[in-house]
């Protein structure tokens, strides 16, 4: 049986990648800053739309590109306007980490992803996914409990960018959707030049934040290589508690993490929070306000309380209203700053941990 034939994706591709990409297809390198522009500029998903490539230029690409812009398959509403994409995707096995197993076969899987576009008064921000399933295991989390189904190419991550209604119109994004944004770094990072660069969107690295459970050789990386935003997610300030549910603490230790963080400066534009969601009973009493703040002192930072938003088979509800006010207090008074971060999506499944792949009528 033959191999089936697959297109290369252009999307990703820097100017000096779509030159070499023209010359390839018998059109001279200039074409190659029309192609940017064209894919970053216009945004456009079919080489066809590129009109001031000559018509047998345009076929000649199409041979052997496509944009890689994927159209979204489903769409879900919440009744607080956050929306939610369902994208399918063709993933690579892959392991940057090695914090978690992984086969390292090289195969490829056809799964789903999803990004959330959250509205909030003049700004759109777009949670995207960079992974299908996740290695890291966090017990509180539906994305981590699927298992890993592979890395999302660079095309595949702008191509949430580029496919949701309201592309035109982000204000920002974080990289907070399915999957671990440094297990799969360099597609991310990949991502983020052309989400940042001249070229590119041309946004401000002060509207990108990305979220990691902290694999200590790629956050240094991306804190050498961006000056985007870093949010890490801590939950418990004591290393063998945080292990219960987290089990990459047995690889990267917090104390290790922060120790890498203090290395940065945070007190001007780019910012480093810290996600804390609220398990009753579990993280949410005056030891762990205390640790936290112990663990912190001297960091320019803030604190992000999430409330749990249950799933099924989890032992842990999420803290009363009352109790996450009052370690929200406690810390202020310890000058560590923090805020209850407002639940976006829960009715239609797209709040925090909640991400699964799945589609809304399965």
């Amino acid at each position: 049986m033959n191999a089936v034939f697959m297109k290369k994706k252009l999307l990703g591709k820097t100017p000096e990648e779509l030159r070499n990409v023209a010359v390839e297809c018998g059109l001279p390198p200039y074409a190659g800053g029309q192609i940017a522009q064209w894919l970053y500029k216009k945004r456009v998903r079919s080489i066809d739309r590129m009109t001031n490539i000559s018509k047998a230029g345009r076929e000649k690409l199409s041979e052997y590109y496509e944009v890689g812009a994927v159209e979204y398959a489903d769409c879900q509403i919440s009744s607080d306007g956050t929306k939610k994409y369902l994208f399918p995707v063709t993933c690579a096995w892959s392991s940057v980490s090695g914090a978690v197993e992984s086969d390292n076969s090289g195969r490829v899987e056809s799964s789903c992803v999803e990004a959330v576009m959250i509205p909030d008064q003049d700004r759109k921000t777009l949670c995207v996914s960079s992974q299908a399933g996740c290695k890291m295991g966090c017990r509180f989390c539906m994305t981590g409990r699927q298992g890993f189904h592979g890395n999302l190419s660079a095309a595949d991550i702008l191509s949430q960018f580029i496919s949701v209604d309201e592309s035109q119109e982000l204000t920002g994004t974080v990289f907070m959707g399915m999957g671990e944004p440094l297990d799969n770094y360099d597609n991310v990072r990949r991502a983020i030049e052309v989400l940042t660069a001249d070229w590119g969107f041309g946004w401000s690295p002060k509207r990108i934040t990305l979220s990691s459970v902290g694999i200590i050789p790629q956050l240094r990386r991306y804190l050498d290589e961006t000056r985007c935003h870093l949010a890490i997610s801590l939950h418990n300030p004591f290393p063998d508690e945080r292990a219960e549910m987290m089990p990459v603490q047995k690889a990267y230790n917090l104390n290790e993490i922060l120790t890498l963080i203090r290395e940065y400066d945070f007190t001007g534009q780019r910012r480093v929070s810290f996600e804390y969601t609220m398990f009753a009973g579990w993280n949410d009493d005056k030891r762990h306000a205390d640790a936290l703040v112990r663990l912190l002192s001297g960091l320019e930072c803030r604190v992000n309380l999430i409330r749990f938003h249950r799933i099924p088979d989890f032992p842990y509800d999420t803290s009363a209203d009352k109790v996450i006010e009052m370690f929200r207090d406690r810390l202020n008074r310890a000058g560590i700053m923090s805020t209850i971060r407002a639940s976006r999506g829960e009715d239609i499944l797209a709040a925090c941990g909640m991400l699964a792949g799945k589609h809304s009528k399965t």
